[in-house]
């Protein structure tokens, strides 16, 4: 596990307790008597009552895990943790490169084409009180990656081809769209804002009007510690490079999924080409025409979870080389 020591001041909660336990080896059992013997760690409680942890939290318990495993008591780790994180606190430290580790693909199953169905299912009866206790329940059991990759992207592309099918309305489809932006613009607000992480500036790419899956990824970008300046749908790709540069970003991320928006994006792309700033693009036209991909800037990936990888992985090594 790699934990960001760089950065403890941050304590938005981010991480549930078994994905504590997966980053960190330390049982979700063992959390909770620490937090009870000696008020370590300090998670938050969401909506329904779950902990969630922050990356000062998880910084914290690896801090005590190791003094554990040199044969330091739990009670003087815990004095020793206090310690170190009250200095650490008022240091934030240099405002370099921040990012923690990627999130492993390897997280638990929730038995995704099962759950993915039921979300629909809830969805389409306008159940948005069952889809909400789902989605709670998925994140309890396993890490927002997984939610992401498991749970609202197979629902997503069920809802579309139900839509295709002809099975359920327009009506249907744009109160699921907006039931899942709603829950995963709560998850992009709940990740944070880290002070110290490079800035990417998301948008979908002109005319593009689906933002469900650039949200997912800002996600996953801000819980590696990247500052994402999300922008919305439907950008002019000129106007993005121009707010990119004032708000100093390292990268620019465009979503592209129809294509009406691929030809539109098309036509602009001089507007990114020769910039200085790396531009990454993805979404599902772009992932079958990885050409056209080439043409507007970088390839991220097929989905959320790869495609931040991509990106964090650029960014590590364009700050070495600054």
């Amino acid at each position: 596990m790699t934990v960001d020591m760089t950065c403890p001041a941050d304590s938005s909660g981010l991480f549930t307790a078994s994905e504590v336990e997966a980053r960190s080896g330390v049982p979700a059992t063992t959390l909770r008597q620490w937090e009870r013997r000696y008020g370590l760690p300090h998670p938050q409680r969401n909506a329904s009552g779950y902990r969630l942890y922050s990356r000062r939290d998880v910084a914290l318990i690896e801090f005590m895990r190791q003094r554990t495993e040199e044969g330091v008591p739990v009670s003087r780790a815990a004095e020793l943790a206090r310690q170190q994180f009250a200095v650490l606190g008022e240091t934030p430290g240099d405002p370099a490169l921040v990012l923690v580790a990627p999130p492993s693909s390897g997280h638990p199953e929730v038995s995704a084409p099962l759950a993915a169905q039921t979300l629909v299912d809830a969805l389409i009866k306008s159940d948005l009180a069952g889809a909400e206790r789902l989605l709670a329940e998925a994140q309890a059991r396993i890490n927002i990656e997984g939610v992401l990759m498991q749970l609202i992207q197979p629902a997503l592309g069920i809802l579309g081809e139900r839509w295709e099918r002809g099975e359920i309305t327009v009506a249907h489809e744009h109160q699921a769209s907006a039931f899942l932006r709603a829950q995963l613009t709560a998850l992009l607000n709940a990740a944070g804002h880290s002070r110290f992480g490079p800035t990417v500036v998301a948008a979908c790419g002109p005319q593009e009007q689906h933002e469900l899956g650039l949200l997912m990824l800002s996600v996953v970008l801000r819980r590696l510690g990247v500052q994402v300046q999300y922008v919305g749908a439907n950008t002019p790709l000129g106007d993005l490079v121009v707010y990119a540069r004032s708000v100093g970003a390292q990268a620019i991320l465009i979503s592209i999924n129809t294509q009406e928006s691929l030809q539109a994006a098309l036509l602009q792309r001089r507007d990114v080409q020769g910039q200085d700033i790396p531009v990454f693009v993805g979404g599902k036209i772009l992932n079958a025409q990885r050409q056209a991909a080439a043409e507007l800037g970088q390839w991220a990936g097929p989905d959320a979870v790869q495609a931040a990888r991509t990106i964090v992985d650029a960014l590590k090594f364009q700050e070495r080389r600054t």
